[in-house]
């Protein structure tokens, strides 16, 4: 004899309480830091920050500068010209995709925070170099964007963002629940919504 599983009020409470806390857990580091970084990202223009730049230039070795014809555009270098870069120049190209023309090898390698590039020049291997670091800050606003942070942290904010509307949505279910004995609760709520549009309708929709 089978029994059909009915859920109780106290079913539904004890799930969302349950998923109200695994979700904070999972995203409590990741909303403190976008939280920080989108306020240092709004007052971007009144933070200050001066770029730390190295550059500088060289010649590649003839060894280097016979496998130059190896490369590809767009394409990831063979190893043996790769490994050979990086002994003439001490900068790591294995997995940067360059861009080749007839006159040169262009590498952009750009980070979270920073810009860095390298320049070879095909016929005489002359090798440009350039790094500009912006500081810890801007560090924090191209992670809150995404920018050139790879696919590994794009998916950390995907899996930070898909936590944080559980935790909304289990938090919105709990005051559901508790809000009888808490009257200022749904007028809380209601400013809570009203506001940005409000703020939305007088000072930014034309």
């Amino acid at each position: 004899m089978t029994t059909s599983f009915k859920p109780t009020p106290s079913f539904w409470r004890n799930q969302l309480r349950q998923w109200h806390w695994i979700s904070s857990a999972l995203c409590l580091v990741g909303m403190i830091l976008f939280s920080v970084s989108g306020f240092t990202l709004n007052h971007a223009s009144l933070i200050e920050a001066k770029p730390q730049v190295t550059n500088w230039e060289k010649d590649l070795s003839a060894q280097t500068l016979a496998l130059l014809p190896k490369a590809q555009d767009k394409a990831r270098l063979p190893d043996d010209l790769a490994k050979a870069l990086k002994a003439d120049t001490g900068i790591d190209v294995s997995k940067v995709l360059p861009e080749v023309s007839d006159s040169e090898l262009y590498f952009a390698m750009p980070g979270p925070g920073f810009d860095e590039w390298m320049s070879v020049e095909r016929d005489t291997g002359y090798v440009t170099y350039e790094k500009s670091h912006r500081g810890f800050i801007a560090v924090l606003n191209d992670l809150h964007k995404g920018r050139n942070a790879g696919p590994a942290w794009s998916l950390f904010i995907d899996i930070i963002a898909i936590a944080s509307v559980i935790f909304c949505v289990t938090g919105l279910g709990l005051l559901w629940i508790y809000a009888r004995g808490r009257r200022i609760t749904w007028p809380l709520v209601g400013l809570g919504t009203i506001v940005p549009f409000i703020l939305f309708l007088l000072f930014i929709h034309a």
